[in-house]
């Protein structure tokens, strides 16, 4: 079979729509559904702004609020795990989940930077929340021992880390940021926590759901959307499940033609596909849609990198800068932050890309979506220090 080729206008427009980002959002939120639809939400303690769970489901409806998702928490729709980083998923996912425990078990077991763990502080952990309820870090008091670096964690998070890693304990609730950890089994639902899924069968699903929330993708990118299997893995599910994906080249922003994998309705997809609106989205950094910077470069011609933590004299950019994304093409970046003491959203810098016209009828949708910003950060005011 001759592989379909799919353009790079096309591959953005899918690739947006894919994301919730190609029409403007309104109506009533569904946090549920975008997660679901996104399989997962990368959390962040990092506020600038908004924490990025909050900015990137607000990025997908403007009606979305910051308190909808602890809610989530609380109605059990959503767990906590480790996909490539800390995030939600929906509730349903879990008996798809379990190798995904073992595996993160393991791997902490192996890391040298947790330095092994102390069986019996273990068994305390776990019988202190069995007898008094969920616990959070603060009500533990070991210490670190030795040099205090900034990465050293004392005995009893490590221990809390592990446990959750490994899906003996399960985040409750938050205390604003701060986690909440009870026993597994009073957080999840018995029948999805008990579910018999195999390997094989839990290997199957978790690449399948990727590849269609991705829509197409090299085996590379089917096994970082969730991190969750081996290279050996996906390669080995690609062999045995060739008869259900399509084979596809697309076109990157370059002219380059990439070989990949395409969901099974493909065709249809591309036939249903229209070009986003030409609003202005400011996205969050850890955004789904640009967490792979070398798709990204490769689709939209974009490069960006995240430099919080890089030293502040080697950033190109700035500490946290916020992609802007217009219709189908990413056509700047800003740095800004939410000061709620004095109520105002500092904007602090702006960069367009090359070829990119500063343009009064950008600038006025900019400063609208800034606008918008603002009234999610719960500040009034919007000063724009460039312009300065």
């Amino acid at each position: 079979m001759n592989p379909l080729k799919i353009p790079n206008r096309a591959a953005r427009h899918l690739w947006l729509a894919a994301h919730g980002l190609d029409a403007p959002t309104a109506g009533r939120p569904d946090p549920a559904a975008m997660v679901r639809e996104l399989g997962f939400v990368q959390l962040d303690s990092i506020q600038v702004v908004s924490r990025a769970h909050h900015h990137i489901l607000w990025s997908r409806n403007r009606n979305y609020r910051e308190p909808m998702l602890d809610r989530m928490m609380a109605r059990r729709e959503v767990f906590e795990h480790f996909t490539h980083d800390a995030s939600v998923l929906p509730m349903e996912f879990l008996p798809m989940w379990q190798r995904q425990f073992r595996r993160k078990r393991e791997m902490v077991r192996r890391s040298a930077w947790y330095g092994g763990f102390d069986p019996a502080l273990l068994d305390e952990v776990k019988r202190r929340i069995a007898d008094e309820g969920p616990l959070s870090t603060r009500h533990f008091d070991t210490k670190v021992e030795g040099k205090r670096e900034m990465w050293v964690r004392p005995p009893h998070k490590k221990a809390l880390d592990y446990l959750w890693y490994s899906g003996e304990l399960a985040t409750c609730h938050r205390d604003g940021f701060t986690k909440v950890y009870d026993l597994a089994e009073r957080v999840f639902p018995e029948g999805l926590r008990r579910a018999d899924v195999s390997d094989r069968e839990q290997l199957d699903w978790l690449c399948r759901a990727a590849l269609e929330r991705l829509g197409f993708a090299t085996t590379g990118e089917v096994r970082k959307f969730w991190e969750a299997a081996e290279v050996a893995e996906v390669a080995d599910w690609a062999e045995r499940d060739a008869a259900w994906w399509v084979p596809v080249e697309v076109e990157s922003a370059d002219g380059t033609w990439t070989k990949a994998l395409a969901a099974p309705d493909i065709e249809a997809r591309l036939e249903a596909v229209r070009p986003p609106g030409g609003g202005l989205r400011i996205l969050n950094p850890f955004d789904p849609a640009i967490r792979d910077r070398v798709r990204l470069k490769r689709l939209f011609g974009f490069d960006y990198t995240v430099e919080m933590f890089v030293p502040a004299a080697k950033r190109q950019w700035g500490y946290y800068v916020f992609p802007l994304l217009e219709g189908d093409r990413f056509v700047g970046r800003l740095e800004a932050k939410a000061d709620r003491a004095r109520g105002v959203l500092d904007v602090t810098r702006l960069w367009q890309e090359p070829g990119v016209r500063d343009s009064a009828a950008r600038m006025a949708r900019l400063e609208a979506e800034l606008a918008r910003l603002a009234r999610f950060a719960g500040v009034a005011e919007v000063r724009l220090h460039w312009r300065q």
